[in-house]
């Protein structure tokens, strides 16, 4: 701890931090280590959880399979890009099976997220504005709900604002086809960052278009898009030199598409948070806070709109898709507020005092870690981590074995899901997307029969006080609830997590 202590004190005093006060000062330098050490703060009690977003399990054991040798979609399946998959690739690929090296580069992408939101917030406003906009851009990306983990949004939002920064900073044409490649990463690692690619692209259009620069424009945008073509492009290489073209083109393509015209949200349901999100804008440009004439903070504007689309075509607005506008409204926030009148130095406690508030959920988690250390002897928590090992000790079956829950337990356990279509135990039920993962079962029964009465794993683990499967897909939890108890007997319970094991 002392050794951990003065690095972090040589490092503050290296960075200048202790002079904050003159921001005209900063530089990229100081500003990316103030960030990452932020970061790291918030973000380091959770590199020890089993998982935070279920999600974020999934992408783990679909990294372990292209690190494998496996291109995603072939052995495993899941319903995202691939450029999500290679970020965990890589991670295992590098550093081997770690949840601390996972996390730390997460922990890294998110500070040079805000970094990029700085560069952006520099162009049309204060240092000072543009050094809070990054801070605030860490909380968000690391706070207030399951965003600890490292989640499609936090890939595709880095590599946008990387794109967004160089059409901000860069004036020559050839940078548009970099700002293309970057585009297109976002894209393939979130597909709905394409409507934001689009809107953007339409503006861009419209304004050079409105100043009669024709040529000027379409060769920009041309290029722009001939890089975003190319890495998409690129991502279906590895497919075509083993001939499997089509396996890239319907995973990515044809399945979100069939996902998104069979489900059941509402497009009702996200409208409070886009009639706040769009009123928010509204307001600022109404009340001139926000610029309307000002082109980067039309910019702004139209990618907030862009990403919004993308939630109403989605019909939900889950807490860790705000990720994708965070950068954004905070921009054009900061910019709004550093127009208010200035307060008093009476509140300069209260606020500092509200900052030190902010991360309370990582001094609680710090709290968990040690708790969990004194009384287990390790850092690591959780009953994605527990019950595996737990399944270790008691020399159980884990060649064949179902997780319906905790199914990080098949990465630490180095085996694989039943099934492609349990890769993600909620795929089972999402029985449209069976003809897109080349699936010979034609329903999510026939999926989980399968699973039960022909594979018949040895070993299967539930969630204590949980249903298996969504409360609202009653025939599914009546059939598994019957077989279980008629072919299973629940032999362990680690914490909430329950092992059965089959009886003949």
């Amino acid at each position: 701890m002392v050794i951990a202590k003065n690095f972090i004190l040589k490092v503050l005093k290296k960075t200048n931090f202790f002079h904050l006060s003159n921001y005209e000062s900063l530089n990229w330098r100081t500003v990316f280590w103030v960030l990452l050490l932020i970061a790291l703060f918030i973000r380091f009690p959770f590199f020890f959880r089993d998982y935070v977003d279920r999600d974020e399990s999934t992408f783990i054991i679909m990294g372990q399979s292209w690190a494998n040798g496996y291109l995603p979609y072939t052995q495993l399946w899941d319903l995202k890009p691939p450029i999500t998959f290679l970020f965990f690739g890589i991670a295992i690929k590098l550093f081997g099976q770690s949840f601390i090296a996972i996390r730390l580069l997460g922990t890294i992408m998110v500070a040079l997220t805000a970094l990029f939101t700085y560069g952006v917030a520099t162009k049309m406003s204060s240092k000072k504005i543009a050094f809070w906009c990054a801070i605030f851009c860490v909380f968000f990306q690391s706070l207030f709900g399951s965003l600890q983990g490292v989640m499609s949004e936090h890939i595709c939002i880095f590599f946008f604002m990387a794109g967004v920064y160089v059409l901000f900073s860069k004036k020559h044409w050839a940078w548009y086809f970099v700002i293309g490649i970057l585009f297109g990463f976002s894209v393939m690692s979130k597909l709905n960052m394409a409507y934001a690619v689009l809107f953007l692209g339409l503006y861009l259009l419209w304004n050079g278009f409105s100043e009669r620069k024709y040529s000027a424009t379409l060769g920009k945008l041309s290029l722009m898009g001939a890089g975003f073509v190319l890495l998409i492009l690129l991502t279906a290489l590895p497919y075509y030199l083993q001939e499997t073209t089509s396996v890239w083109w319907t995973s990515i393509f044809k399945a979100p598409l069939a996902y998104s015209e069979s489900k059941q949200h509402s497009l009702l349901k996200t409208l409070p948070a886009i009639l706040v999100i769009l009123g928010l804008l509204v307001a600022g440009f109404a009340s001139k806070v926000i610029d309307y004439k000002s082109k980067q903070q039309q910019l702004l504007a139209i990618m907030v709109i862009g990403v919004s689309f993308s939630f109403m075509q989605a019909g939900k607005v889950n807490g860790h898709y705000l990720i994708q506008l965070y950068p954004f409204m905070l921009i054009l926030i900061g910019i709004a507020i550093g127009k208010l009148p200035q307060p008093k130095k009476a509140l300069n406690w209260v606020i500092a005092g509200v900052l030190a508030l902010i991360p309370t959920e990582a001094y609680l988690e710090y709290a968990n870690i040690i708790n969990h250390k004194v009384e287990k002897g390790s850092f690591y928590n959780g009953e994605g981590i527990d019950v595996p090992n737990y399944i270790l000790n008691q020399n159980l079956e884990t060649k064949n074995i179902f997780f319906t829950e905790y199914h990080i337990g098949y990465w630490i356990l180095g085996v694989h899901p039943p099934t492609k279509a349990a890769t993600h135990p909620s795929n089972i039920t999402r029985e449209e997307l069976f003809p897109y993962m080349n699936n010979p079962r034609k329903t999510g029964l026939e999926e989980l029969r399968y699973i039960l009465e022909v594979i018949k794993p040895k070993t299967l683990v539930a969630r204590k006080g949980k249903k298996i499967f969504d409360k609202k897909l009653m025939d599914y939890n009546e059939y598994i609830d019957s077989y279980l108890e008629n072919h299973y007997a629940l032999e362990y319970t680690v914490g909430r997590g329950l092992i059965y094991q089959r009886l003949e």
